[in-house]
């Protein structure tokens, strides 16, 4: 079980001046950190200053670079052996942050789960549960939260998916679906999330793509036939009965019948290929 001092707290902060000051404040009092790091993302009022007053090593962008390269940052900046990554808009508590890191040790990733009902906005809600219910699907572990940004790891295996870490939003993504396909133990504890301060930097046009990207991106790498098995099943049936059907009626076999199931026997043997490579990624990493 991982203790407070051996954890390195990482925050990205973007135009969070009315709340970072609460964030940093509320940790401290929650336990002795082995550091506190806040990670501003080229913010255009004084989140720094307020950060740095709270009493939090401040490490600043010069320029807006993303979510994720701030926290790519702190990553690489922190020394404690654990790293809990928790937001700077002041909708995560300082318990939870407790609950959390108590995990750590046992398991190597535990995601801060949000419940749906503390999720903001119906749309994003539903986003949510979509993007959840596929990547369970994909991993074939249920994910209750994909997206929470609240989360603690071994620094260590953070560092080794460092490269894969997009610079925008979706680096929990990332984290979650890269832990579970490489094997490491991975927890989701139930946390309570407040509104937050100020107004999302996420909109749901926007980025919902983007998630679903990287979601298939993380797959292709990992375990690729969870993708490409699909496609060439549901081809390949297609292709049969179309066949058989036509057969049935005009005596024939068509040709897209043909072109049906060539197509899936592609698919299947690009879907091999990527998993042999995917394997020997990971035999030449460790």
């Amino acid at each position: 079980m991982a203790v407070p001092n051996q954890v390195s707290v990482v925050i990205p902060a973007f135009d969070e001046a009315g709340a970072i000051a609460g964030v940093v404040c509320g940790l401290q009092q929650a336990g002795a950190w082995h550091e506190i790091l806040v990670v501003d993302d080229g913010s255009t009022d004084d989140t720094a200053a307020r950060a740095a007053e709270a009493g939090a090593r401040v490490l600043t962008h010069p320029y807006r670079k993303g979510n994720g390269a701030s926290v790519k940052t702190g990553l690489r900046a922190a020394t404690g052996e654990f790293v809990l990554v928790i937001d700077g808009d002041g909708q995560h508590q300082p318990d939870d942050a407790r609950r959390i890191v108590a995990r750590l040790g046992e398991y190597d990733l535990v995601v801060g789960a949000r419940s749906g009902r503390t999720q903001a906005g119906p749309a994003r809600r539903l986003g949510n549960a979509a993007l959840n219910g596929l990547a369970s699907f994909l991993t074939e572990r249920d994910i209750p939260d994909l997206t929470s940004g609240f989360r603690g790891a071994r620094r260590e295996h953070l560092l080794e998916f460092i490269h894969l870490l997009p610079n925008g939003f979706s680096t929990p993504t990332t984290t979650t679906m890269a832990f579970l396909r490489a094997g490491y133990n991975v927890a989701f504890e139930p946390v309570h999330a407040k509104p937050r301060v100020g107004s999302s930097k996420i909109r749901l046009s926007r980025d919902g793509p983007k998630f679903l990207l990287i979601i298939f991106r993380v797959m292709t790498i990992f375990s690729p036939l969870r993708i490409f098995l699909p496609i060439a099943g549901v081809s390949l049936v297609a292709g049969i009965a179309y066949a058989a059907w036509t057969i049935a009626v005009e005596g024939k076999i068509p040709n897209g019948a043909v072109l049906l199931i060539m197509f899936a026997v592609v698919v299947f043997l690009v879907g091999l290929v990527s998993e042999q490579i995917a394997a020997l990624r990971f035999d030449g990493r460790r």
